[in-house]
């Protein structure tokens, strides 16, 4: 079969075409490269690195067939582009970093090229990572493979695109409210935040430290399940990450066993869900069900909150985080500039865009004098209280299980006319977020217009492993 009629989901297919000998490593960066070129038209890629791809396909190649290849040889993937690559160029989709070029790479760029993953290129997002659909980029929105009039969904639209439309077999993004599980939603494909803490963050442009994190967008779970288990673990450079040990995910992929899963009742009755997304999820409910699964209703008192409570927090760190771009140290220094507060006050004016400076603006107002305890101490007292709550509902079940987003991908430009509205966007995801707890985007079929509508579980503190398993189970099940 000519390769153009390929179209792997799985790393596992590739790499038994290619021990068969019916595929070539070189041959399948040219099928993604061609696919690249074909859909630039989608904005998904910044960058493509062929001759590097190229180049690499050789050494890789050789590796399999002597039996000495890495764990990820064969997987082709693109880089969300907050993520330093060394000797790359990074702009966090900015024109604040429009020329900046990475002098080392993140912790999980190194691990993925330690198991000879190939990194075909670097991704569109939204601006610093603020943003729900992908229009906040300093570079233009990025366009939903499905129907090229909506959203792709953010801040990692760019990878779950590059995914949906077959330019690469995997891509890494960042979550920090859920930017790696909504446009996984918004896509139909497969996207997973970590623990907090599980997967290292050095190397990854900052928004708001004590939420982000790193994740892969695949066709499969067990895509996800080998790339989250290259890139988790201990890593000296990030103090926060975890030392606890990392399972292998992989091998527990397979484990069949009868669950008992919450589905939060606030969420399905939210007055912003899309009928067809609330229809959705009860018909999979209903499937858990008949497979043998406990699934029963609970309520979380603290819905209505949880928008608040996490933009209050993440607004405020990323106006810390981002007081480093003042055009002396890096980044856009303005022309106009004549002295030392001007250079401040014109590179940032021009240099960031309209919401990254927005939500500077409101972190800056929240941490201020008068109105910090009225707003940034009692949105942490807030959290506290929601993770409580929440980790008290995992004692009782394995899986929380909620919509993923509470519309699917809607037009381009719709986010401009509605701040608030595209905010509300978050108010599934930014559960797991405020917790600290993995949760994964399955899709769960479609509505009446061909879109993908995403399935969110939710898991217990560095469960992954029994997320995962679950997750596999799921689309298994459904045959998705």
């Amino acid at each position: 079969m000519p390769i153009d009629k390929y179209t792997y989901t799985k790393l596992s297919d590739i790499r038994s075409d290619i021990q068969s000998g019916s595929l070539s490593v070189k041959q399948l960066i040219g099928f993604y490269l061609q696919q690249i070129k074909e859909k630039s038209h989608l904005n998904a890629f910044l960058e493509v690195f062929e001759e590097e791809a190229l180049a690499n396909a050789a050494r890789v190649q050789d590796k399999i067939m002597l039996g000495t290849a890495g764990k990820l040889a064969g997987m082709v993937i693109g880089i969300k582009d907050n993520i330093s690559y060394k000797g790359h160029r990074m702009t966090a989709a900015s024109k604040m970093l429009e020329n900046y070029v990475s002098v080392y790479s993140a912790t999980v760029i190194e691990r993925l090229l330690a198991e000879d993953a190939i990194i075909i290129g670097r991704l569109n997002c939204d601006e610093f990572a603020m943003g729900g659909s992908n229009e906040t980029s300093y570079y233009g929105p990025v366009k939903n493979y499905i129907d090229q009039t909506r959203v792709s969904g953010g801040s990692s639209g760019g990878s779950a695109v590059a995914v949906q439309a077959n330019m690469c077999l995997a891509a890494l993004g960042t979550d920090t409210g859920g930017s790696i599980r909504q446009p996984a939603a918004f896509c139909g494909v497969v996207g997973i935040k970590p623990t907090y803490s599980r997967v290292s963050r050095y190397g990854v442009v900052a928004y708001a430290s004590s939420f982000d994190q790193v994740g892969p967008i695949t066709h499969s779970v067990e895509d996800a399940a080998l790339i989250l288990e290259v890139i988790a673990g201990k890593d000296e450079h990030d103090n926060v990450s975890s030392s606890l040990e990392v399972p292998d995910y992989t091998t527990r992929l397979h484990e069949d066993a009868p669950r008992k899963i919450a589905y939060i009742e606030e969420t399905l009755n939210h007055e912003g869900l899309d009928p067809e997304i609330k229809s959705a999820i009860l018909h999979n409910i209903e499937e858990l069900k008949a497979e043998g699964h406990i699934v029963e209703p609970v309520s979380f008192a603290y819905l209505d909150y949880v928008v608040a409570t996490y933009y209050i927090l993440t607004m405020a760190e990323s106006s810390s985080n981002l007081s480093r771009y003042d055009g002396v140290r890096y980044g856009y220094r303005s022309p106009k500039a004549t002295d030392l507060e001007s250079v401040y006050k014109l590179s940032r004016t021009e240099g960031f865009g309209e919401e990254v400076k927005r939500r500077i603006m409101l972190g800056t107002f929240v941490l201020s004098a008068g109105y910090y305890d009225a707003y940034y101490a009692k949105a942490q007292k807030v959290r506290r209280l929601i993770k409580e709550q929440v980790d008290e509902l995992l004692t009782q079940y394995d899986f929380l299980l909620t919509p993923t987003a509470p519309t699917v991908a809607y037009k381009i430009g719709t986010s401009k006319e509605d701040t608030l509205k595209s905010y509300l966007e978050d108010v599934y995801t930014v559960i797991a977020s405020l917790t600290g707890l993995p949760a994964i985007s399955l899709p769960c079929g479609t509505n009446s217009e061909g879109l993908p509508i995403g399935m969110q579980l939710i898991g217990k503190r560095f469960e992954e492993d029994k997320l995962l398993s679950f997750s596999n189970q799921i689309l298994k099940e459904r045959q998705l």
